[in-house]
């Protein structure tokens, strides 16, 4: 059996502990024994030597973390997660740099890790040449991080494959955040008459963006997820070098609240209006994309125009899309779906926790 432990229950964790509860009651089960015998929060945290019941997980909040549940502490859930018999992974449902931080100590204690906190990834270059180091060999503790980008599409997934191969990377770009593919598949497409505060204000009120929506347009989040598929594909990324283009205009970076970014946007909606008009006339329509270009050194995360024609441009809704341009893949090889949300962000990291399993034969492993 898999032992999974699990960092952070919010909504990405809540999610994976509902699909792991059914898991658990399938036919799948003894062929890919997954179970949760650990949780922390912030607050609270409890780890048992079998699976919590289906019954307690489904209510976790008070059945598992309720008042008989030990203060959280990080350090000790890591050792006693490393005291428990068999594979033991622990999923990282934070955005926590400190908790990132963790990775190498729980790594060199044999525990596996499965999480889509980008951060150990896109944060200083040494974590990650050290998470590398701990993870090796094909027999010791793993790291698994397909949900860092895109969710739970087959990004990361695909991207190794092609890296392992030996296939050379020539370029991978694409529209990473869903929030601003929404705004553009909304805003520059022929025949949009919304003005582009208006398109903010409708997937800032439909949940798309961050609390402040300052936080997507900055193209902080993109530049993360660029960060990582170049690390993946063999170049030495940083955020800190990236060429990243911020389209919050400039008087409103420094704006004091969200509600006063909202209220003074439309002061400059006829500057995204120019910068549209101007695409639209060319033919072309914006689309804020992410690019690894290692071969010409010209990665980069931008506002940018493509044709009408151009995949990127007749994307719909809040999807992500990623094209691969290698050697062998001249045409690009092309990945496209949902990119992000609680239940394709759980799928992903589950999906993570299979290749754990199938990596390491636990279905046959003792109990």
């Amino acid at each position: 059996m898999l032992n999974v432990a699990i960092v952070g229950p919010g909504l990405v964790g809540s999610a994976l502990i509902q699909q792991l509860v059914a898991h658990s009651q399938s036919s799948r089960f003894g062929r890919l024994p997954i179970a949760v015998i650990g949780i922390i929060n912030s607050k609270k945290m409890a780890v048992s030597s079998t699976p919590f019941a289906v019954g307690d997980l489904s209510e976790w909040k008070t059945k598992i973390l309720g008042d008989s549940a030990s203060a959280a502490d990080l350090m000790q859930f890591g050792s006693s997660l490393a005291a428990l018999k068999g594979p033991t992974a622990v999923v990282d449902c934070t955005s926590s740099d400190a908790i990132a931080e963790l990775y190498p100590l729980w790594l060199s204690k044999g525990l596996h890790v499965v999480t889509p906190n980008k951060k150990a990834f896109s944060n200083d270059i040494s974590l990650f040449r050290k998470i590398q180091e701990l993870t090796a060999s094909p027999t010791g503790p793993s790291i698994y991080h397909e949900a860092t980008v895109g969710a739970g599409l087959p990004v990361l997934s695909t991207l190794n494959d092609l890296v392992s191969t030996g296939d050379k990377i020539v370029k991978v770009e694409g529209i990473f955040s869903g929030t601003l593919s929404y705004l553009f598949n909304n805003f520059s497409i022929p025949g949009a008459t919304q003005k582009f505060s208006e398109c903010v204000a409708v997937a800032k009120a439909s949940g798309y963006t961050e609390p402040d929506p300052r936080d997507d347009l900055n193209g902080m989040d993109v530049a993360r997820k660029v960060t990582i598929l170049g690390r993946v594909a063999g170049y030495e990324l940083s955020t800190n070098t990236l060429p990243v283009e911020n389209i919050v205009p400039e008087e409103l970076r420094s704006v004091s609240t969200a509600d006063e970014f909202m209220a003074r946007l439309p002061e400059f909606d006829e500057h995204f209006k120019k910068l549209n008009d101007e695409a639209l006339a060319s033919g072309s329509v914006l689309r804020y994309v992410g690019m690894v270009d290692g071969v010409n050194n010209q990665s980069s995360v931008k506002l940018a125009r493509y044709p009408l024609d151009h995949p990127f441009a007749s994307l719909k809704g809040s999807d992500n899309i990623i094209a691969f341009t290698t050697e062998r893949f001249p045409n690009p090889l092309i990945v496209q779906g949902a990119g992000a949300g609680a239940a394709v962000t759980a799928f992903g990291i589950f999906s993570d926790l299979i290749k754990v399993c199938e990596r390491f034969d636990v279905s046959s492993a003792k109990i």
